[in-house]
């Protein structure tokens, strides 16, 4: 993940959730402690450690302009009817959306 993507990201997750999230918005969600903001900063720079993009990308998944990751992908199986699959991958997606709202909140 690059520092722009980390941008773009902050901006996505923030239109999922319904209000604009600061640099130490992302740092709650990355698990950073105090002055992570600063952090957050010179991440969308230089882009993240390894250890928060992974945590990220799975955040990301809350917000329609990233793709449910295939390791996250249980709604394409041949067992999940395929006309309940879009009812799936959005309550999936709300489920994303809350866990980022939780985070936040803590």
């Amino acid at each position: 993940m690059t520092g722009s993507e980390l941008k773009q990201l902050r901006a996505d997750l923030g239109e999922a959730i319904g209000r604009q999230l600061t640099p130490a918005d992302m740092a709650k969600l990355c698990g950073l402690l105090a002055g992570g903001a600063e952090t957050i900063r010179r991440w969308e720079v230089s882009g993240p450690s390894e250890a928060a993009a992974k945590q990220l990308r799975i955040l990301a998944m809350a917000s329609d302009r990233h793709p449910i990751l295939e390791s996250f992908n249980v709604f394409d199986r041949f067992d999940v009817p395929e006309q309940d699959r879009p009812a799936r991958r959005a309550q999936f997606r709300e489920q994303m959306k809350a866990e980022v709202r939780r985070r936040l909140a803590a």
